[in-house]
């Protein structure tokens, strides 16, 4: 297990110093519940004292949202990845399970042996580049995890109508959400394309 503050990071996302206590304090009155739920835009959240700094210094000016993925998780199951940075922000600290989009094959598989397992401390507020596979968090305590997620407004939205002009339409999921999905995860049910190959991640491995 690394740390994000480790040198091993610096090519996935970054530190970002910047306070947030009242985005914080609203995140701790999301639910926990027993699996992983996520909601893309949560009005509680979007209403805290940080939004603008987080909008116009972190996105550039860029329409954005701000929602949470809480519960308890263990296990990878799928990879994403988005055409804009991610930002994450940890209540009671989280691990996050993180590979290249680079070193997906020209078939859209992705060995999950290239993977790394990263902490990210209780507070701590870390911007994950566009190139980063990442999927759901998984915990570091026993209580589970509540993480504000932030993206660029309208992400996760109801798919688009792609015509195939790309091979890599295949992994549309969602509005900018692209994803590979292991055998394991159930998610071919839900239509996902199945492309991880190697172990199904777990925490506790």
């Amino acid at each position: 297990m690394k740390r994000v503050t480790d040198p091993e990071f610096r090519k996935y996302g970054r530190v970002l110093d910047i306070k947030i206590p009242d985005l914080l304090g609203r995140l701790k009155k999301t639910p926990v519940t027993d699996g992983v739920v996520y909601v893309a835009s949560d009005p509680e959240l979007e209403a805290c004292a940080e939004y603008d700094a987080l909008r116009d210094s972190a996105f550039g000016g860029l329409p954005i949202q701000i929602g949470y993925c809480n519960g308890h998780n263990d296990t990878l199951n799928a990879v994403e990845y988005h055409r804009c940075s991610e930002i994450n922000i940890a209540c009671q600290g989280a691990v996050l399970i993180l590979g290249s989009q680079q070193d997906i094959g020209d078939d859209f598989t992705y060995d999950t042996g290239k993977m790394e397992f990263f902490e990210v401390p209780a507070g701590c507020a870390v911007e994950l580049y566009a190139t980063t596979l990442h999927y759901a968090p998984c915990s570091l305590v026993e209580e589970g995890f509540q993480v504000a997620i932030i993206l660029v407004k309208g992400t996760n939205e109801e798919k688009p109508k792609a015509e195939g002009a790309l091979a890599e339409d295949r992994l549309l999921a969602a509005r900018n959400k692209w994803l590979i999905a292991h055998e394991e995860s159930g998610l071919g049910a839900e239509g996902a394309f199945l492309g991880l190959t190697g172990k199904n991640l777990r925490t506790n491995m």
